[in-house]
């Protein structure tokens, strides 16, 4: 294989399709010569950008531990920063499970998280918290996300049931409140929920503002 043909093909290139491959079928499906196929090279070629199989995982869970880091807070209140970032996270653990368990298989979740931690270990500091009470709040949000993920996947990859919460959920079971019944029975907004949840968790964390002093009657007379 001359320079010139090694030089047509990248080491991003090469990443960015053994990404796509375990993205959409999984790690097992990223073998060498299935990579080279995808990327209309030769076997060879693969291993000069990046080694053997082991070394492009290694680079696989890199790659998806940088893009993990890339988390930053919006502008708005110090409830919408924090909800803001627990909503990037989840979108990036929903779009990569098989690069996120990549990571998990090897021993590299917490480093995988230290960035969204840090992001939002600042958010705590700039609302107030500090020791404990900042770092409670920077598990309780990233448990909140990591649990909302894998209920959402559980419910995503289980069989059909029978019956379902549309038949469940009726005049019997939700007893004097049919307006519980038809919402229980309708498919659940997984997002909503997530928003819901994540803006009652910070909410019972964060330091309020003190309430405004209310000003008192005018006497009479």
């Amino acid at each position: 294989m001359t320079i010139e043909a090694r030089g047509a093909l990248s080491r991003e290139a090469v990443l960015e399709a053994a990404a796509r491959l375990v993205k959409e079928h999984g790690p097992d499906a990223l073998t060498m010569r299935r990579l080279a196929a995808e990327l209309g090279t030769a076997v060879t070629s693969i291993y000069w950008h990046v080694g053997g199989r082991e070394a492009l995982l290694d680079a696989l869970v890199e790659r998806t531990v940088a893009e993990l880091g890339e988390i930053r807070p919006c502008a708005g209140t110090p409830e919408q920063r924090v909800v803001g970032v627990a909503r990037a996270l989840r979108r990036q653990l929903r779009d990569h499970p098989h690069l996120v368990a990549l990571v998990h298989e090897r021993g590299l979740t917490e480093r995988m998280f230290l960035p969204a931690q840090q992001v939002l270990v600042c958010e705590a500091h700039a609302a107030g918290l500090r020791g404990a009470r900042a770092a409670e709040f920077v598990r309780a949000v990233q448990f909140q996300v990591v649990g909302h993920v894998l209920v959402e996947r559980n419910r995503e990859r289980a069989p059909v049931q029978h019956p379902g919460e549309e038949e469940l959920w009726g005049a019997e079971t939700a007893g004097a409140d049919p307006a519980l019944a038809r919402a229980l029975a309708r498919p659940v907004d997984t997002e909503r929920l997530f928003v819901t949840s994540v803006r009652a968790l910070v909410r019972s964390l964060l330091p309020q503002p003190p309430a405004m002093p209310t000003r008192p009657a005018d006497a009479a007379g």
